[in-house]
């Protein structure tokens, strides 16, 4: 991969964090991390899987 496509997966993976840290922040204004806590985990799964992956692109792309 080049350090563009690098880039370009840190810049898609960033607006997935930022989309679901603000469904996260929806679902504790609104009582509902308690209500829905099956899908309130798979938020988190989601954010975490995507900070990892970020994590890695970077790594990779200041390796290159």
């Amino acid at each position: 991969m080049t350090v563009d496509d690098h880039q370009q997966f840190i810049d898609e993976l960033q607006a997935v964090i930022d989309d679901t840290q603000h469904t996260l922040e929806r679902f504790e204004a609104t009582g509902m991390e308690t209500e829905m806590l099956e899908d309130y985990d798979t938020l988190l799964v989601i954010l975490d899987d995507a900070v990892n992956q970020q994590r890695a692109h970077t790594l990779a792309m200041l390796d290159a």
